[in-house]
C-alpha cells in the first residue's frame, strides 16, 4: 500500500491535483448512491417516489453532510501532526476519534428512525410522498452507524495524504448499491423502500472494504485497540476544529432543507423538480468540493511545517484550476439543464422545472469555485469558527430570505428561487477575502510564512 504524502516540499499543483482527483471520484460515487437511487425510481416508479427519495435523500445528505464535516476535525489535526514531524501521535488522535464518533453513531442511529415521522413534516413533505418520505429516511437512519464509520476511516485516510483507497472503497460499493436498486426497485417494484435498503447496503460494504483496507495500510503511526481510549484533550481539539465546520454545515443544509419545504409547499411537480435539480447539482458542485477537502488536507500539513505561502500558493492553483472548469460546468447546467434533468426524471413537467432552477446554479458555478477553495484553504488554518460564521451569513441572512420572497411572486418562477444561492455566494466570497487579507497580515507578522 502507498505511504503518507509528505506535501511541504517540492512541487505544488500536480501534487495538490493528484491528490484532489481521487477525492473528485469518490465523492462522485457517493453522489451515486443517492442518484442512482433517484435515477431507477424515475424510471421505475411514480412521482411520490421521485418526491419521496429526494426529499429523504437531501435530509440524510444534510446528516451526512454534518458527520463529514465533523471528521474534519480528525483530518485536520492527524494533518497537522505530520507536518510538525510528530506523526507517531497520530494513534492517539485516531483512537479518541474512535471513541467520539462511536458515541455520535450509537445516537443517531436511535434517533433517526424514531424521528423519521417528524423529519418528514418538518420537511414539508407533499400530503401524497409522507409516507414513501418517512420509509426512506426511518431505513437510512437504521444504517447511521456505516455512514459515521465510513467517514471517520476516510478523514484518516486523507490526514495522512490518501485519497485514493477511499475511492476504492466506494468505488466497490457504488457497484453494490447500483446492483441493489436495479433487484429491489426495477425487478421487485419496491419503490423508495427498496432505494433506501440498497443504499444502506452499500454503505455497509463501504465500511467493511475500507476497515480491511485501513489493516493492510502501512501507517505513519502506531495503532492497536489500546490506542482505542477517550483522551479528554485530543477530543476537545478534534471538537474545536470539527465542531464549527460541521455546525456551519448544519445550518448551510437545514437552509437548503428550508428552501426544499418552500418549494415542496407549492406542489408535488415543483418538489419533484427541485429534488431533481438538487441531485443534478451535488455533480456539478463535486469540483469545487473536491478542491475544497484537498485543500484542508494540503494546508495543514504545511501549516504544521510552517509554510504559509506555500499553502497560500496551493490556494491560487487550486482556485485556478477550479474556475476554468467552472466555466464548462457553467456552459453545460445553464444552457443543457434539461438534457441533465431528463437522467433522473421522464416526466416533461418535472424536467422542466428541475431545468429552471438550475439556470440560477449555473451562475453559482462561476461563484464556488473561489468560496470552497477558500474554506479548504481556512480549515486547514485551523481558522473553522470564521469558516462557520461566513456560512451561517449566507444562509440565514441572503439564502432563506431570498427563496421566501420569490416564493412569493405570481406567477411562481423556480429560476427566480434558485437565484437565492448564487446571492449569498457572492457575500460569502466577500467575506473570505475580507479574512484572506486578514490572515496574510497575521502570518506574515508572526515570521510564519516560509515557502
Amino acid at each position: 500500500m502507498s505511504k503518507t504524502n509528505d506535501f511541504t516540499t517540492g512541487k505544488i499543483l500536480m501534487p495538490l491535483i493528484e491528490f484532489m482527483l481521487p477525492v473528485f471520484f469518490a465523492m462522485f460515487l457517493q453522489s451515486m448512491y443517492g442518484a442512482v437511487d433517484l435515477l431507477i425510481v424515475g424510471q421505475f416508479a411514480q412521482s411520490l417516489d421521485v418526491s419521496a427519495v429526494s426529499t429523504g435523500s437531501q435530509m440524510m445528505m444534510t446528516i451526512t453532510n454534518l458527520v463529514t464535516s465533523f471528521a474534519m476535525g480528525t483530518t485536520i489535526l492527524l494533518g497537522q501532526r505530520i507536518g510538525e514531524g510528530r506523526g507517531r501521535d497520530g494513534g492517539e488522535v485516531v483512537g479518541s476519534s474512535i471513541c467520539l464518533f462511536g458515541l455520535i453513531a450509537v445516537a443517531l442511529t436511535l434517533l433517526v428512525p424514531l424521528l423519521s415521522g417528524q423529519l418528514s413534516s418538518l420537511m414539508n413533505a407533499p400530503e401524497e410522498a409522507f409516507d414513501a418520505t418517512s420509509s426512506y429516511i426511518r431505513i437510512c437512519g437504521i444504517g447511521s452507524v456505516f455512514i459515521i464509520a465510513y467517514n471517520l476511516i476516510g478523514s484518516i485516510f486523507r490526514g495522512i495524504g490518501d485519497s485514493r483507497t477511499p475511492l476504492m472503497t466506494v468505488l466497490i460499493a457504488c457497484v453494490f448499491n447500483i446492483a441493489g436498486d436495479l433487484l429491489l426497485v426495477a425487478v421487485f417494484r419496491m419503490g423508495t423502500a427498496g432505494a433506501a435498503i440498497a443504499t444502506v447496503f452499500a454503505q455497509a460494504v463501504s465500511v467493511v472494504i475500507s476497515l480491511l483496507f485501513l489493516r493492510k495500510k502501512e501507517l505513519p503511526f502506531l495503532f492497536s485497540l489500546k490506542s482505542i481510549r477517550f483522551r479528554r484533550p485530543i477530543v476537545r481539539k478534534v471538537t474545536s476544529l470539527g465542531l464549527p465546520i460541521a455546525l456551519q454545515d448544519l445550518l448551510v443544509g437545514i437552509s437548503f432543507l428550508v428552501l426544499l419545504a418552500i418549494v415542496n409547499g407549492l406542489g408535488l411537480i415543483p418538489s419533484a423538480g427541485i429534488g431533481v435539480a438538487e441531485r443534478v447539482c451535488g455533480f456539478i458542485m463535486l469540483i469545487p468540493s473536491a478542491f475544497m477537502q484537498a485543500m484542508a488536507a494540503f494546508v495543514a500539513q504545511n501549516i504544521g511545517a510552517g509554510k504559509y505561502l506555500r499553502a497560500r500558493k496551493a490556494l491560487g492553483y487550486a482556485i485556478g484550476v477550479s474556475a476554468m472548469l467552472a466555466v464548462v460546468m457553467f456552459a453545460v447546467t445553464f444552457w443543457r439543464g434539461n438534457l441533465l434533468s431528463a437522467v433522473f426524471s421522464n416526466d416533461i413537467q418535472v424536467i422542466a422545472a428541475a431545468a429552471d432552477y438550475l439556470k440560477a446554479y449555473a451562475i453559482d458555478c462561476l461563484l464556488t469555485c473561489f468560496l470552497f477553495c477558500f474554506i479548504g484553504f481556512f480549515n486547514g488554518l485551523g481558522m473553522t469558527r470564521f469558516v462557520m460564521i461566513q456560512g451561517i451569513i449566507g444562509a440565514f441572512g441572503v439564502r432563506i430570505p431570498v427563496a421566501f420572497l420569490m416564493s412569493r411572486e405570481t406567477p411562481v418562477s423556480m429560476f427566480h428561487i434558485g437565484l437565492a444561492t448564487p446571492c449569498s455566494t457572492i457575500l460569502q466570497v466577500i467575506l473570505c477575502l475580507i479574512c484572506f487579507h486578514a490572515a496574510n497580515r497575521k502570518y506574515h507578522a508572526s515570521g510564519n510564512s516560509e515557502a
